[in-house]
């Protein structure tokens, strides 16, 4: 599918949605805790999108998933010799510019596999996972994770992502996708424990509007503990969400957003804490938090981020906010009560933020393409909504 069919079906899709309805010696990696198994899928929500543009976004997974170069690493190098080609160190995380969109892009692989098993391109999309999810490729990915001894590679923003692909893998009920989850139970041994030991010694949040942002990582790791049945996980990811923000008050919209924004502070927090508020306590957290949905005083939450120059790396990051956002105003606008008077709000932001993000996954440049689809179908597919 050329960029060009694909910007006209997403932009048909938001103007007509209702017409789609239908290398060296391996080591052991270190002890840990073993994997609690898996509980009964629960049945597929039905896609929002239509199959063709669901092809296109696996398109662009799929030209970079195998594109080494270039490569931005998150590793500290202690000695020259550390430094290696990327697919030495991350035989299945090697491509797409980065490891986190690396990880990201097979989980919305999997995801679109898994919601659309009868399209014309799942069994393209199949057989790239299969030949990329071995043991031998999870062993590895274990491997480097477990050997950085500061704890710091990818933490935490690819650390959510890859409990999200593993969580998505093992509710996954087709024997192949079982497969790969415990080809990458290793990585995930890795991944619980850093978290584990790296919630309680942190005092503070990170209220940032990229990477290492902890709400954001929090929603994605509590999703994960939900989904695999983790319930000590779950408990203490709970327990810092409260410690960390259920006593925040009048969050600064109109500090937001900053210029190479792809997450909202303000949003992702309460994205994360309808996830652990009942339904009336999150409401009434939200009238303190959020006022301006009553009074309509928004600030930066009211318009969508305007990118000046998508071939800047950085620059772009504004498309993935409007996607971004979009996807935590659906998700808080869920998690109100029916006849709460800020939903029409909420809901009239999200569609706004969508159409913007939406219109922008195909560019045609790489500084985009190699991630914002990702963002697109967490959003479109309804990711974590209630």
């Amino acid at each position: 599918m050329t960029r060009r069919l694909l910007a006209v079906l997403l932009v048909s899709a938001l103007v007509v949605p209702a017409a789609f309805a239908k290398p060296p010696k391996k080591k052991k990696p270190e002890p840990a805790p073993a994997v609690p198994e898996a509980p009964a899928p629960p049945a597929a929500p039905a896609p929002r999108l239509d199959p063709a543009v669901a092809g296109g976004f696996a398109s662009l997974a799929l030209a970079c998933v195998d594109r080494p170069y270039p490569f931005k690493s998150d590793r500290v190098l202690d000695e020259a010799s550390a430094s290696r080609e990327p697919r030495r160190d991350h035989p299945v995380f090697y491509g797409c510019f980065d490891w986190h969109s690396a990880v990201h892009g097979h989980w919305m692989l999997a995801r679109l596999a898994k919601l659309y098993p009868k399209a014309d391109w799942t069994p393209k999309v199949r057989a790239a996972l299969a030949a990329r999810l071995t043991a031998d490729n999870g062993l590895g990915e274990a491997l480097f994770v477990g050997a950085d001894p500061q704890k710091l590679f990818e933490r935490p923003y690819g650390w959510a992502w890859a409990l999200r692909l593993i969580a998505e893998l093992r509710t996954w009920p087709d024997p192949d996708a079982q497969d790969w989850a415990r080809n990458l139970e290793p990585l995930e041994r890795q991944l619980v424990v850093r978290l584990s030991e790296y919630l309680p010694k942190l005092s503070h949040p990170l209220r940032v509007g990229q990477h290492p942002n902890t709400a954001f990582a929090l929603v994605h790791a509590l999703d994960y503990a939900r989904a695999v049945k983790n319930e000590e996980l779950e408990k203490l990811i709970a327990a810092r969400a409260r410690a960390f923000f259920l006593q925040d008050r009048a969050c600064p919209v109109d500090y937001e957003p900053s210029g190479e924004d792809f997450l909202s502070p303000c949003l992702e927090e309460a994205d994360l804490m309808r996830r652990v508020l009942s339904r009336d306590d999150f409401a009434r957290w939200l009238d303190g938090f959020l006022p301006g949905l009553r009074t309509g005083a928004l600030g930066g939450l009211a318009r969508p981020g305007e990118v000046s120059d998508p071939t800047d790396g950085k620059i772009v990051h504004l498309d993935g906010l409007n996607l971004s956002r979009a996807a935590a105003l659906r998700g808080i606008a869920a998690a109100l009560p029916i006849e709460d008077p800020r939903t029409k709000t909420i809901e009239e932001l999200a569609a706004k933020h969508a159409a913007a993000g939406l219109a922008r996954v195909a560019s045609g440049n790489y500084e985009g393409e190699h991630w914002l689809a990702s963002f697109a179908v967490y959003l479109e597919t309804d990711v974590g909504t209630p």
